[in-house]
């Protein structure tokens, strides 16, 4: 099955701006090879007010997201301290 990914417009205005190039780099690789490949078995799920969404841990990075039908909606990505704030 193709998968495609939408991301939130926050995503690219604030959350990639304060990661290091580097390390947007590498996220980019595991959202490209692991989480569009197979998105339901590549994060967990969330528990509580996320309920319904999942986490891809990338290193110490998290990008939250949810699977609809043949998409995947990428809500945030940020360090694993703050992410979950939002």
């Amino acid at each position: 099955m193709k998968w495609q990914a939408i991301y939130h417009p926050d995503v690219e205005k604030e959350d990639l701006p304060k990661i290091p190039k580097n390390l947007q780099a590498r996220i980019k690789k595991a959202i490209e090879l692991r989480l569009l490949q197979d998105p339901a078995s590549s994060g967990e799920p969330l528990r509580k007010s996320l309920k319904g969404h999942r986490k891809l841990r990338v290193g110490n990075y998290r990008v939250i997201y949810r699977i609809e039908e043949s998409t995947v909606f990428i809500f945030k990505i940020g360090h694993r301290k703050e992410v979950y704030r939002k």
